[in-house]
């Protein structure tokens, strides 16, 4: 079994990196920044925003929160669309490991847009009206599901995000002896 030096792994780990698509390359990094966009912001909702709702006093979170989702709707729909709809172009450009792994992370941003839109979407549109009137009785536990709903949908984004990250590492690995490719 012949060694190769570690700037011939590298050399080779570039040389393949050249000869894949520009098409490929180009969705990937759609892929990349749309998923890492959806899980920093739903990351950034779930260790700084929640925690802040759970301290101010109730009137101020519905009023917050109603606020929030206004703004929240197109941006957050159209990053999940794209991140959903980029990695799934990813996984029909690619084939093997990289097909199965662009398409997990493809729906795993599908089941992020499901759980907001059968989750947290309703939950929405009852925190609204709340914020004109009054909050019912039940009301914790309502919040409660929503927060529910709020880290599923964080989780799916982030483990999509960190399949994109490690097909994205994955020609360097490659180029190791020892490393098959599966592509």
């Amino acid at each position: 079994m012949t060694h190769r030096r570690p700037a011939a792994d590298i050399q080779a780990a570039i040389a393949a990196e050249r000869r894949e698509p520009a098409a490929i390359r180009l969705v990937q990094g759609l892929a990349l920044l749309a998923t890492g966009l959806l899980a920093g912001a739903f990351g950034y909702g779930a260790a700084n925003l929640v925690p802040t709702f759970n301290a101010v006093p109730l009137d101020m979170r519905l009023s917050f929160h109603a606020e929030l989702m206004k703004m929240n709707g197109i941006t957050m729909q159209a990053t999940m669309a794209a991140s959903t709809l980029s990695s799934l172009a990813l996984a029909a450009l690619t084939r093997g490991r990289a097909r199965l792994i662009a398409g997990s992370a493809g729906l795993l941003t599908l089941g992020s847009f499901l759980i907001t839109r059968l989750g947290n979407v309703p939950i929405n549109g009852r925190i609204k009206e709340w914020a004109v009137t009054s909050a019912p009785a039940d009301h914790a536990e309502i919040l409660r599901r929503w927060e529910l709903f709020n880290n599923l949908r964080t989780l799916t984004a982030l483990i999509a995000f960190a399949l994109l990250i490690v097909l994205a590492l994955r020609p360097i690995a490659e180029a190791v002896p020892g490393v098959r490719s599966s592509t």
